[in-house]
């Protein structure tokens, strides 16, 4: 495993430890001017994310109707009530998004989508890089706010959804995630920094509570006049217990 990669799994808690929970959860709320570009309307009361560890599968609830919780997996997602109803369904959801811009409307559908795989990836950083089938490479040092930030490159494997194939990670000298830049393929290929702020230790290890997403101009620096995305997240946990089967 890369050296940095490996350092950084331990400033974070451990692969081997988070390895072994089936499932992280956390509350969150969210905002910023991204949603009003999709005609999406954001829900003012807190979420529970709840995201498998060992497979791509992400829940929240309550979702747009506080009897409703939306389930995701790549291949599928749904709506479904609190007695098990199914309000709404799409298999092959990503193909969903063909020809989607930055100001093209979005359904639910499309928001379980962009949520379930956003708030999968969010909750398992960084140690979903290790899972079989990432490529990972430490890149050029970034410096930023007086610090030197080392730099991992991932590959995605083409199985897992996600914003893009290739996704650059900075971390601080204390190992811990500063920052995390990607492309938006599902909405016309937008550049984003994204970066995390305020650890906090929950079960022995350490999460970012709030996340800012601010557009990311073609020489890397990110345009701090508006934020696209804000989440905060609190109540993290970790469990044994199985997440759903296939959807």
């Amino acid at each position: 495993m890369n050296d940095l990669l490996t350092r950084v799994l331990e400033a974070h808690g451990g692969l081997e430890r988070f390895n072994s929970f089936e499932i992280v959860s956390a509350t969150l709320v969210a905002g910023g001017d991204f949603w009003a570009t999709k005609n999406i309307g954001i829900d003012a009361f807190p979420l529970v994310a709840t995201t498998a560890i060992h497979r791509e599968w992400a829940t929240v609830a309550p979702y747009g109707d506080p009897k409703w919780r939306m389930n995701f997996a790549p291949d599928r997602v749904e709506v479904k009530t609190t007695e098990n109803v199914i309000v709404a369904e799409r298999n092959d959801p990503g193909a969903a998004f063909k020809g989607h811009g930055l100001k093209t409307p979005s359904d639910p559908l499309h928001l379980a989508y962009f949520n379930g795989y956003t708030l999968w990836t969010y909750l398992t950083t960084p140690f979903l890089i290790a899972m079989p089938g990432f490529e990972v490479d430490e890149i050029a040092p970034w410096h930023e706010g007086g610090e030197s930030w080392r730099v991992l490159r991932a590959t995605f494997p083409s199985e897992i959804a996600s914003h893009c194939r290739q996704q650059e990670f900075y971390f601080g000298p204390n190992f811990l995630l500063r920052r995390h830049d990607y492309q938006v393929d599902v909405s016309g290929g937008f550049l984003v920094a994204h970066y995390v702020y305020d650890f906090k230790e929950f079960n022995g290890f350490r999460f970012p509570t709030r996340r800012r997403a601010h557009a990311r101009n073609a020489d890397i620096q990110a345009d701090f006049s508006h934020t696209l995305v804000w989440i905060d997240l609190s109540d993290f946990q970790l469990s044994c217990g199985s997440s759903e089967g296939p959807l």
